[in-house]
């Protein structure tokens, strides 16, 4: 049992074949999704007027919507990215490490530098960029301040948490 994985105008949606895509999970089009990453229940990745690029080992939680600016935009989220639950990702790159709260918008034209982290509910802005180390929060989200190694730290302990709790969820619903 695993997510949705449609076509649009002939496009398919490439998957790593360890990828865990939940229940309820929907992929659409011009996706690719690197080795181990995990997209979980109620997220959709719609690659319809543009592309999206998920690396390895990235997770985007339940109920996130990833989607691209035609023309403008594409999305890009790079390798061991952690996307929090109901997010809304648009247009933007995410860096690889980057770490992205529950509830956080992040719209066209922004980078998330690697080991940069943007807050729940914060809303990043079109076209700014959060700098690799940092913590920014608030609508529209601002420098809070900078990570210490303890936070970035926990940052990776709960991304392996992810990769692991995919394992797990694989497996449970292998024989449905």
């Amino acid at each position: 049992m695993r997510g949705t994985v449609l076509p649009y105008r002939g496009i398919w949606p490439k998957l790593a074949d360890d990828v865990f895509l939940a229940p309820g999970a929907v992929v659409v089009g011009n996706v690719e999704i690197g080795a181990g990453s995990s997209v979980w229940y109620n997220a959709v990745l719609r690659g319809d007027v543009g592309r999206i690029r998920v690396g390895a080992g990235a997770n985007i939680q339940d109920g996130t919507i990833v989607h691209v600016t035609g023309g403008a935009f594409d999305t890009e989220i790079g390798d061991e990215v952690l996307v929090g639950h109901r997010c809304m990702i648009h247009g933007c790159r995410l860096e690889d490490r980057a770490f992205i709260g529950m509830s956080a918008t992040v719209l066209d034209g922004c980078v998330v530098e690697g080991d940069g982290m943007l807050a729940a509910g914060a809303l990043l802005a079109p076209g700014k960029r959060l700098p690799k180390g940092e913590l920014w929060a608030g609508s529209p989200a601002k420098k809070m301040r900078d990570l210490d190694p303890t936070a970035l730290q926990s940052f990776r302990r709960q991304t392996a948490h992810y990769a692991q709790n995919a394992r797990i969820h694989r497996e449970s619903l292998k024989d449905l």
